[in-house]
C-alpha cells in the first residue's frame, strides 16, 4: 500500500513526496480513511509510529477542499516541545499547499501568536494553558474549527488540563470533527475520552507497550554507582546519539555537567531553561551537533529525532506509561534503538509494573556485559563535538 491509494490533493501528494514518505505506518494505514470520511476517531499506538502524519495529512486535504484564510483546525499539546514538533510536520507536509500552521505556547510572547491569528494561519498547535489567556484575553477564538485534535491526551489529562480542555472544547463548533490521538490510554482517561468524542472510529495498534523495534536490558545498580556505570557503558558501548532520563531538573544539569568534563559532547534539556534555551538544546541535538542530551520527562514527548540509537534511564520513571514515553524516543520509523535502565532496589515495584506491562521480563545484565558494538555506528559520543 502506497500513500497513492489515499488519493490526497496533489499539492498534499506533493509534500509527502518531499518528505520521503513512501509506505503508510500501520497507525495511518487505518485511521486516514476514517479521518478522510468525516468520522471522529480515538487512535492509539505507540510512540514513533506516525501519529503526528496520521492526523495531520487529512487535515491539509480538508484544508484544500475550501481554501480560507481563517483558524480551522485546533492541535492541542500538552508540551511546547511536541507543538513545535507537530507544527514542524505541518510545515513539511504542508509546504507547497499553502497552508500555514503556527503555535501557542507559554514562556514566549504573545503578539506574535496574536498575530498569526489575525494573518488567517489556518492550523493552531496550542499547549491548553496559554490559548485559554489569549482567549481570556479575546485576543483569539475558535469559532471557525472544523477539526479538533487532542494529542497526547492522556498526558494532557494526567497533567490537570482537563478543566481547561472542556473550556476550550467549549469555545468550539459542536458541528466538528475530533480526533484523539495517545500512546497510552489508562482505562479512567479513556472513559474522559467519551465525553469528547461522537461515536468514534476506534483504532489500537500495540498501545501502552514500547514499539517492537526497541530492546531493553537493565543494569541493577545501588545508587552511588550509577555514574561510573553510566561512563563505563557509553565508553564500552557503540552509540549514536544517546538521550539520558533524570527524575529531577537539578540532576539533569549536574549529570550533564559531569559527562561534559569526562570528555562527552552533552548538554541538558529541562524545564528551569528559558523557552529559547529549550529551542537550541533541541535543535543543537537533532541537528547532531549533541551526541548526549540529558532531560527530565519534559522530553519523554516531543523530541522526533531518528538517530537517537539508545534511551537511557539513569533513574526510573514513576509510571509504566513513563517508561513507554521515554522509550519511544528511540527505536522510531522502524529504526532500531535500545533502552538501557539503571534499577536500584527501590524501584522494584515500577520495575514490576513495566515488565507486567510489556508481557516479559527485561534482560538483566552486568556492565562488563555491555550492549555489543552496533554495524550502524562505530564510535561512543566521547569527544565527538561538531
Amino acid at each position: 500500500m502506497s500513500f497513492k491509494s489515499f488519493n490526497f490533493h496533489p499539492l498534499v501528494s506533493a509534500g509527502i513526496k518531499a518528505a520521503g514518505y513512501e509506505t503508510p505506518t500501520a497507525i495511518q494505514k487505518q485511521t486516514i480513511p476514517a479521518i478522510l470520511n468525516g468520522s471522529d476517531v480515538l487512535g492509539l499506538a505507540q510512540t514513533g509510529t506516525g501519529k503526528t502524519a496520521a492526523f495531520v495529512l487529512p487535515i491539509l486535504q480538508h484544508l484544500m477542499k475550501s481554501p480560507q484564510k481563517q483558524l480551522r483546525a485546533l492541535i492541542l499539546s500538552p508540551t511546547r516541545e511536541l507543538a513545535e514538533q507537530t507544527n514542524a510536520v505541518i510545515k513539511v507536509l504542508g509546504r507547497k499547499t499553502g497552508i500555514r500552521g503556527f503555535s501557542i505556547y507559554g514562556g514566549v510572547g504573545k503578539q506574535p501568536q496574536i498575530n498569526e491569528f489575525r494573518n488567517g494561519t489556518q492550523i493552531a498547535v496550542a499547549c491548553p494553558g496559554r490559548l485559554l489567556d489569549l482567549m481570556n484575553e479575546k485576543q483569539i477564538n475558535l469559532k471557525n474549527i472544523d477539526i479538533l485534535v487532542l494529542d497526547e491526551a492522556d498526558q494532557m489529562f494526567d497533567m490537570g488540563f482537563l478543566p481547561t480542555i472542556r473550556r476550550i472544547i467549549a469555545a468550539v463548533p459542536k458541528q466538528r470533527q475530533t480526533l484523539l490521538f495517545s500512546a497510552t490510554m489508562p482505562k479512567e482517561i479513556r472513559s474522559l475520552a467519551n465525553d469528547f468524542l461522537n461515536n468514534p472510529v476506534v483504532i489500537e495498534i500495540g498501545h501502552s507497550k514500547p514499539a517492537d523495534t526497541v530492546r531493553h536490558a537493565l543494569y541493577p545498580v545501588e545508587q552511588p554507582q550509577k555514574m561510573d556505570t553510566l561512563i563505563q557503558l557509553m565508553d564500552t558501548t557503540a552509540i549514536g546519539q544517546v538521550l539520558i532520563f533524570t527524575r529531577t531538573k537539578h540532576r539533569a544539569s549536574k549529570l550533564a555537567f559531569k559527562l561534559k568534563k569526562q570528555g562527552f559532547n552533552a548538554d541538558a534539556l529541562q524545564g528551569n531553561l528559558s523557552q529559547k534555551q529549550r529551542d537550541k538544546v533541541m535543535d543543537r541535538f537533532r541537528q547532531g551537533r549533541i551526541d548526549v542530551l540529558v532531560a527530565t520527562d519534559i522530553a519523554s514527548r516531543g523530541i522526533d529525532v531518528t538517530q537517537v540509537s539508545h534511551v537511557i534511564n539513569f533513574d526510573m520513571p514513576d509510571t509504566a506509561e513513563a517508561y513507554t514515553h521515554r522509550i519511544g524516543r528511540t527505536g522510531r520509523m522502524e529504526n532500531q534503538g535500545m533502552a538501557l535502565s539503571f534499577v536500584t532496589k527501590d524501584d522494584n515495584p515500577i520495575l514490576r509494573m513495566i515488565e507486567k506491562n510489556m508481557g516479559h521480563s527485561i534482560e538483566r545484565r552486568e556492565i562488563t556485559h555491555a550492549f555489543p558494538q552496533q554495524q550502524a555506528h562505530t564510535s561512543s559520543p566521547r569527544s565527538t563535538a561538531r
